[in-house]
């Protein structure tokens, strides 16, 4: 249910006392701020409020609890699901100008941040303290947002995602009530987990203003590789055997031969062929990096890789690693005039050649262009999904293909989101996936915590 004409007033300019220039009604900033990187129709915000501080926040969640009026957290719009469509209005909380490192403890490997800090900035930051924070969505996205969708990366694999790299929150609830979850220490066992509910939640349960993140020291040597095969199967099988040795790889990542062909013309790849590769990287001691690819070399050479070559240099590893990052929008560079959706299946390990090579088969089947791009090491693959732009027609075929290759995967007890959460794209597979009674929990939760339902309404369940 929308919030009244008159309260959405009253709010606004209860806000702009506080706030004043901070507070935008303007028809460009709506816009701005009325969708993410998805497909789903974009609908305007009444207004969109920059705030500062918690207490702005807290502030704003109070009167907004009071007369009833929807808030969505956005922070760099980055979402692929919907997360941030104000589908029923109200105020879009711009969490971009929080940006500061509130402390760091070299010695603890932990730091406190604000939520609009991004992934690269944190890394400029720390990189003369010997430090780095890894998880790695390959966007530029903030790390609030990627605590809200429980983000992953490329170097999941051997890191964790993000709900292994954070050690506390702070929270403003729905009714402005600001709360502090885990702490410092590595471990705890007092009280229930509030910290790790609220990683994931998609800011359906509060908005987290504050994050202490665990770091880590910048290996002293790296190792970068790109191993080609002349089958999707042949690469995903090298990746499996791989993990199953229990090789320590920092990432590991398929581009099927349409995604190499787009990152080859995008990313101007010299020296590649538009062929299934995998793109990896090692961590730890000169030496054993090397034994790492070397390693992983004789296993992909027993699958038929037709090429394999390592690289230390940073100028080499940089290039490899952006054109990786690059690929969504080499993809959709792919085919002028498109755009694209994007699947985020994820499978266990064993059934992830079955997974990714029956979702390629099934994209062909249906006539569309697809490129298939992930981090396999984790069982977590895109596929993403062309369509001309501006053809509701062709939408509807590309959602119908996501549909097939999630419940593909679910069939293979898998999941419909590893990394990129439910918000408006995924919704009718929570159900599916979880059960009934587990969503019943689930919708209690949120009734608890956000009793008048202003926080993102309208997603992750249906109503």
């Amino acid at each position: 249910m929308n919030a009244s004409a008159p309260a959405i007033e009253q709010v606004i300019a209860s806000i702009r006392g506080f706030l004043g220039e901070r507070l935008s009604t303007a028809q460009a900033m709506r816009e701005q701020h009325s969708r993410g990187e998805d497909t789903t129709p974009p609908t305007l915000p009444d207004a969109v409020a920059f705030v500062q501080t918690t207490d702005e926040v807290s502030r704003i969640m109070a009167l907004c609890h009071q007369h009833g009026v929807p808030v969505v957290p956005f922070g760099a719009g980055t979402s692929l699901e919907g997360h941030v469509n104000p589908v029923r209005g109200g105020i879009s909380l711009d969490l971009s100008q929080m940006t500061a490192v509130l402390e760091l403890n070299s010695e603890d490997m932990d730091c406190l941040i604000e939520p609009g800090v991004t992934r690269q900035a944190l890394n400029d930051f720390l990189r003369a303290e010997g430090l780095f924070f890894p998880v790695d969505p390959g966007s530029h996205c903030s790390i609030g947002g990627m605590c809200a969708t429980r983000a992953s990366g490329t170097n999941a694999v051997r890191y964790g995602t993000i709900r292994e790299n954070v050690l506390g929150l702070e929270v403003v609830l729905a009714d402005g009530r600001v709360i502090q979850t885990g702490g410092r220490t590595r471990k705890a066992a007092n009280g229930y987990d509030l910290t790790r509910l609220f990683i994931g939640s998609e800011g359906t349960l509060g908005v987290i203003t504050k994050i202490r993140l665990r770091l880590h020291g910048i290996p002293e040597g790296i190792s970068a590789a790109v191993c080609q095969f002349p089958t999707l199967a042949a690469a995903v099988e090298t990746v499996s055997t791989v993990m199953q040795s229990g090789i320590p790889v920092a990432r590991i990542e398929l581009l099927d031969e349409d995604q190499m062909e787009a990152c080859i013309r995008y990313s101007k790849l010299e020296g590649f062929v538009a062929t299934t590769t995998l793109f990896l990287e090692f961590h730890g001691s000169p030496a054993s990096v090397v034994e790492q690819a070397e390693a992983v070399e004789a296993v992909a050479r027993d699958f038929g890789a037709t090429s394999f070559e390592a690289a230390t240099d940073p100028e080499t590893r940089n290039r490899l690693w952006k054109a990786r990052h690059d690929a969504y929008w080499a993809a959709i560079a792919l085919k002028p005039g498109h755009r694209g959706i994007t699947t985020d299946v994820c499978v266990p390990i064993s059934r992830l050649t079955e997974a990714v090579v029956k979702a390629k088969e099934t994209a062909k089947a249906s006539g569309q262009t697809s490129c298939i791009v992930g981090h396999v090491g984790d069982g977590n693959f895109h596929c993403l999904i062309l369509f001309p732009d501006n053809d509701q027609a062709a939408l509807e075929k590309a959602w119908a293909l996501d549909r097939e290759i999630v419940t593909q995967g679910l069939a293979l007890g898998g999941t419909c989101s590893g990394e990129h959460g439910i918000g408006l794209g995924k919704r009718e597979f929570l159900e599916q996936e979880h059960g009934a009674e587990a969503l019943s929990v689930m919708r209690a939760l949120k009734a608890t915590l956000d009793p008048k339902g202003i926080l993102t309404p309208g997603k992750m369940f249906r109503n």
